[in-house]
C-alpha cells in the first residue's frame, strides 16, 4: 500500500520529532534487507536511488553503489519491482534522474512508481521552471514531486519553488556533487532557514550531511536531513548491520539535539 510521504513526515513533525530520511543505492546486493534495517533503526522514510549510468549529482562513493548494482544487472524495473516487496512501515521515494522519466512518458513513470508503493520523486537534474509538465503528471498518478532548493536559489523563485513542492522541500547543503566534506557548510544552514520562512511544508538538508554530528547542528535550522554517502558507505562495506548502526547513531544525535 502507497503511504503519502509528506503526510507521514508532517505527522512526526507535528509530533516534536525531527526527520531522518536515508539514501540507499537500489539494486546493489543486499539493499532491501538494508532498507528494512534503516526502518527498524528509526528512519522516518526511505530514498531509493535508482541507478543511471551518468548520475551528474552523485559524488564517487554513490557513483560506485550505481556501476556495482548495474553490473549485477539492475534495472529501473527491477528495482521497483523489489521495492514493492519491501513492506516497510514508512513511506518510499526514489532519487533518479529525469532521462528515466522521460523515455517512459511522465504518467506511466509516474503510475510504475505508485504501482511499487513508492509516492515520492526526486529528479535532480530537472531545472524547477522545466519541471511543471512532470509534476502536473506525477500530482495526477499520486506521487509527490520533491523540488531542491539551491544555495544559489533567488528569493523570488525559491517562495515559488518551496509551493510547488510535494513531499518536502529538499534543501541542497552546498553547490556539488553528494559526498563527506571537512566540515558544515555554513550554506547547508543559510539555505534550510530561507527555505523555512517561507513555506510549512517539511524542509529537509541534504548533501554535505555525512556525520550524526553534522545532521545535529542541521536540524538547528530545518526539519531533518536525508543522509546519503555515509549510508551507501556503510551498505557497501558492512551491509545490513552497519547501515542499522549508522542510522541509530543519526537518530540518536538528532533527537538528542532536538530535545536541548
Amino acid at each position: 500500500m502507497s503511504r503519502s510521504l509528506e503526510a507521514a513526515l508532517r505527522t512526526k513533525r507535528a509530533a516534536g520529532q525531527k526527520l531522518l530520511v536515508p539514501y540507499l543505492t537500489g539494486g546493489f546486493d543486499g539493499w532491501a534487507d538494508c532498507v528494512r534495517a534503516a526502518v527498524a533503526n528509526g528512519a522516518d522514510a526511505i530514498e531509493i536511488g535508482v541507478p543511471f549510468s551518468d548520475p551528474v549529482m552523485d559524488g564517487p562513493v554513490i557513483q560506485e553503489a550505481s556501476w556495482k548494482a548495474l553490473d549485477r544487472g539492475a534495472t529501473p524495473q527491477s528495482v521497483l519491482d523489489e521495492a514493492a516487496d519491501l513492506d516497510v512501515e514508512v513511506p518510499l521515494a526514489v532519487m533518479t534522474y529525469y532521462n528515466l522519466a522521460f523515455r517512459a512518458g511522465h504518467q506511466r513513470f509516474a503510475a510504475g512508481l505508485i504501482r511499487a508503493g513508492i509516492t515520492g520523486c526526486i529528479l535532480p537534474d530537472l531545472p524547477y521552471i522545466e519541471s511543471a509538465p512532470w509534476r502536473l503528471a506525477a500530482v495526477a498518478e499520486g506521487v509527490e514531486p520533491v523540488q531542491l532548493a539551491a544555495p544559489t536559489t533567488p528569493d523570488h523563485r525559491l517562495t515559488e519553488l518551496c509551493a510547488a513542492s510535494r513531499g518536502f522541500v529538499y534543501s541542497v547543503g552546498l553547490m556539488g556533487v553528494t559526498g563527506g566534506r571537512a566540515a558544515l557548510a555554513e550554506s547547508a544552514k543559510v539555505t534550510a532557514a530561507r527555505c523555512m520562512a517561507v513555506t510549512d511544508t517539511p524542509v529537509l538538508v541534504g548533501v554535505g550531511i555525512s556525520t550524526p554530528d553534522r545532521a545535529a547542528e542541521v536540524v538547528q535550522a530545518s526539519d531533518g536531513v536525508v543522509v546519503g554517502t555515509s549510508m551507501v558507505a556503510k551498505m557497501m562495506a558492512e551491509g545490513p548491520e552497519g547501515v542499522g548502526e549508522l542510522v541509530a547513531e543519526y537518530r540518536a544525535a538528532i533527537d538528542t539535539s532536538s530535545v536541548n
